[in-house]
């Protein structure tokens, strides 16, 4: 059995402290309703690759999608988000909820008063936008005028998910996590309906898909504005006004904008550069970008989402142990997660494109570059999930200046690494120079936050990090073997394929979890005491009194 490390409570299953079970059960409701969410958009981007393949239609949907998402990453629930939600929070902590409904108020109609400035002259400009997002479209060609017309169609999604975002991040605070979550399954539901139902009433499947984008974003509106009205949770509508609070709302999102934007500036520029290389690399970089989205996105939204307010609210309560409890917990649980699954994709990455997108109008030569592209950014994965627990820790201080400069820097520093990797190893180094900014940037926050007490790696952390490293390693030894065995099924039918693949990683997930329990890593003990539900009341719900009653024995 494996020695426990000084200050582990074993008699409670590890640290099984308060806050740490009201972060895994938010994290787990997140994570629950997010992975839902993926496993749709999965069978959304199986039914795209069949339908459009990888060619010009395919790559012209990829920008018409990339660029409304963009902005909505980096500024409505990134930049906006991570101002957002700790001023909102301070304000319903210490004034009330109708203070706190004041604000969001007033933030939204300054907000859409911006927005839809920004949207008209993005809409009227696109074909001059498009030159400088995709040099490689040659005006005329048929990816060109598609590019132009369909993200016309998209870009007003941006200000409807910026009215979602705000809306999540209301309930977020109150701590109704799963609403907000849930949301992007619409955005996937519409897609696959338009597809089955409505794709021969559009000139190509693009047009319904980018229609399907716009449609989305009023049904996700009614859907949060539903579960708003169900909790009484008030959003009055004002007349736009820089109040002092709305004042400093945008302030702060000012460098968050490149703070919160990291991955996406990155992956966008990343069209860019594919944009030089030819028809069909843009939308083999993008699958590739989708099977590494859905670790990341499943984990990394979860943490930032349940991290940002409770941490946000044990500072300004001055709980600094709460606050280096929820620290080390999220990146304890996000390493768990992604260590794994990092080395499964890159061992795993043939079965895995072929299994998933070489269907129909996607053949084996356009998963070429999908296959090389997953080995290369999943190697990040750690990496960019560990940067949302970081910046967490300086948002909930309302710090946004000092990640905005170490993501300026590395943006810049991405750029620079991918045109140079492209002139050694082709389009693949795109892939490759997105995993190595996401560990220097890693680097960089941590190295900011060490010698703060209430953020430093404890005892716990320190003592199964390695130790996740080494679970993880016997599990991609494992399946490493077990695809040479089994190589001869992902020829076959697509049936064969999927059984195969559920296999290996079902095979994968045992030998993993075994190792943990062996080592000490992560005992079945922790996970269920962690999720287990109070008699009366659950994680989310415990009274200040409780937790107070806690500390003090």
């Amino acid at each position: 059995m494996a020695t426990i490390p000084e200050g582990r409570d074993d008699k409670r299953g590890g640290y099984a402290t308060l806050p740490g079970m009201k972060l895994v059960k938010a994290m787990a409701m997140v994570a629950g309703t997010t992975g839902i969410s993926r496993i749709v958009g999965f069978i959304r981007d199986m039914m795209t690759a069949y339908f459009l393949g990888a060619g010009p239609v395919a790559d012209a949907f990829v920008v018409a999608l990339k660029l409304p998402n963009f902005f909505r990453n980096v500024t409505a629930e990134g930049a906006f988000s991570v101002s957002f939600v700790p001023i909102y929070s301070q304000t319903l902590a210490e004034k009330g909820e109708g203070a706190a409904g004041k604000f969001a108020g007033e933030s939204l109609s300054v907000m859409m008063f911006y927005l839809f400035a920004f949207t008209a002259v993005m809409m009227a400009a696109m074909p001059w936008v498009l030159y400088a997002i995709a040099p490689g479209f040659d005006a005329g060609t048929e990816r060109y005028d598609l590019a132009v017309h369909l993200t016309r169609v998209t870009f007003p999604y941006l200000m409807l998910m910026s009215v979602a975002s705000l809306m999540g991040g209301m309930l977020n605070a109150h701590e109704k996590f799963g609403p907000f979550a849930a949301a992007s399954i619409f955005f996937n539901l519409c897609q696959i309906g338009v597809m089955v139902f409505a794709r021969d009433l559009f000139p190509t499947v693009g047009h319904a898909l980018a229609w399907a984008v716009t449609g989305s974003g009023f049904v996700q509106i009614a859907w949060l504005l539903w579960h708003l009205k169900r909790h009484k949770i008030r959003l009055p509508i004002v007349r736009p006004s820089l109040t002092p609070e709305v004042r400093r709302l945008f302030r702060t999102m000012g460098p968050g904008v490149l703070a919160a934007g990291i991955v996406h500036v990155n992956l966008f520029a990343d069209i860019t550069i594919a944009s030089l290389f030819g028809t069909g690399i843009i939308s083999g970089l993008y699958y590739a970008d989708r099977l590494f989205q859905l670790p990341l996105g499943v984990v990394g939204i979860a943490v930032g989402t349940a991290l940002l307010p409770m941490l946000t609210k044990a500072f300004t309560t001055g709980k600094a142990e709460e606050a280096r409890d929820l620290f080390n917990r999220s990146l304890e649980y996000c390493l768990f997660l992604t260590v794994p699954a990092a080395l499964a994709m890159a061992v795993l990455n043939e079965e895995l494109v072929a299994t998933l997108f070489q269907h129909g109008a996607f053949t084996p030569e356009d998963g070429r570059v999908t296959v090389k592209a997953l080995a290369c950014l999943s190697m990040g994965l750690p990496a960019y999930v560990g940067i949302k627990v970081f910046l967490s820790a300086y948002w909930a201080r309302h710090d946004t200046v000092t990640p905005a400069k170490i993501s300026a820097m590395m943006a810049l520093a991405n750029i620079a690494v991918a045109l140079g990797l492209t002139f050694i190893i082709g389009p693949v180094g795109i892939a490759l120079a997105t995993a190595i900014s996401g560990w220097v940037q890693c680097f960089i926050l941590w190295r900011g936050l060490r010698d703060d007490p209430a953020i430093g790696f404890d005892v716990r952390l320190k003592y199964v990090v390695p130790r996740i490293f080494a679970c993880s390693a016997i599990m991609s030894v494992v399946l490493w073997v077990m695809t040479y065995f089994m190589a001869g099924l992902f020829d076959g039918h697509a049936v064969k394929q999927v059984f195969a693949l559920g296999v290996l990683v079902v095979a994968g997930a045992a030998v993993y979890f075994a190792a943990a329990q062996a080592t000490g890593t992560m005992r079945l003990g922790d996970i269920l005491v962690y999720l287990k539900r109070a008699p009366k009341a659950d994680a989310a719900s415990i009274t200040r009194e409780t937790i107070e009653d806690s500390e003090s024995s």
